[in-house]
């Protein structure tokens, strides 16, 4: 079986919405594989696809080789699922719900007590195993949520959206449990994620989803490398019309591409070292006023405006508005 995840076609909409217009994904085997886009851009839809928590209007997917239409409950065994909220019940302890998950899964004995140990100390929650969910904190609680996903030994783990809210040392110590499980046990993780930098410290390969639809895919280095030579940003003092900027900026021969948003100018330049003095120069002899510029590699969020025609944090913001 050559891919953990495979959809084609899914198609949702609720009411007027249509969260995934015609989405397509493929998740080779023992990968990280994550899912980028801003707040509503189809994410947490198509996991709830992926793991029969929903049904598409149209389109079809697989799970570890399972059908998710004509066999939900076969998909069901062999994944586990970290939602965005808190799946574990307070008034019990952290090693009760570990206990009550792994019997759900038909794991008894000395085999469910060993599992149980076992992700309590990988996830550092051993000493407040016995201590009721309601005091733990809100690190803790989520590294309860992935071990609950764990203790049955998935072979495909959804998580969606796992670190938001996280302080950032605790998201740190999470990410590296989630890149030793992937390393060591060749377990596949589709991470859902609006977190540029997530994403491209964790996915081995990822999808940049926007409106619905797959804009790009392939792995963050990839992505990056079809954007050749650097980023330039300027920030104007003052906003000025985008054609006129763009008439302007045309006369620079290094530019590759140029997007305005309001007083931010985003360009590309096959040497930004050399497209810097140029662009000041530009601006300046029309009497244009700069504030800043900078100069940076590609990052994934130029990868997104390339693809999705808007910044990424315009996009969640927007969306999450």
């Amino acid at each position: 079986m050559e891919h953990a995840i495979l959809a084609r076609g899914l198609r949702k909409r609720y009411g007027k919405v249509q969260a995934l217009d015609g989405l397509h994904l493929s998740v080779a085997r023992g990968t990280i594989f994550g899912l980028l886009g801003p707040n509503g851009a189809g994410k947490s839809t198509t996991v709830k696809i992926l793991t029969t928590l929903s049904r598409p209007d149209e389109g079809e997917a697989h799970v570890a080789g399972v059908d998710v239409l004509e066999h939900p409950q076969r998909v069901r065994r062999v994944i586990g699922v970290v939602g965005q909220r808190p799946g574990s019940a307070e008034e019990a302890t952290g090693r009760e719900n570990l206990v009550l998950q792994g019997e759900l899964y038909g794991i008894t004995g000395r085999e469910l007590k060993r599992r149980v140990d076992d992700v309590l100390e990988r996830f550092d929650l051993h000493d407040a195993a016995d201590r009721p969910v309601r005091g733990y904190s809100g690190g803790m609680q989520r590294r309860l949520d992935v071990a609950m996903g764990l203790v049955h030994r998935p072979q495909v783990l959804f998580l969606d959206e796992p670190t938001t809210g996280l302080d950032p040392e605790v998201r740190a110590a999470l990410w590296s449990e989630i890149e030793r499980l992937a390393r060591d046990e060749q377990m596949t993780i589709l991470l859902t994620t609006h977190y540029l930098e997530e994403a491209d410290r964790l996915a081995s390969d990822l999808a940049i989803v926007d409106r619905g639809r797959v804009v790009a895919q392939g792995s963050p280095d990839a992505l990056k490398s079809e954007l050749q030579g650097d980023a330039v940003h300027v920030e104007l003092a003052e906003a000025e019309p985008e054609a006129r900027v763009q008439a302007l900026l045309a006369r620079v021969a290094e530019l590759t591409r140029v997007s305005v948003e309001g007083r931010f100018v985003h360009t590309s330049a096959t040497h930004g070292a050399t497209a810097v003095p140029a662009v000041l120069a530009a601006f300046e002899s029309s009497g244009v006023k700069v504030a800043s510029v900078s100069m940076a590699r590609p990052s994934l969020d130029e990868v997104y405006l390339r693809h999705a025609g808007r910044r990424f944090e315009d996009a969640d913001l927007k969306e999450a508005a």
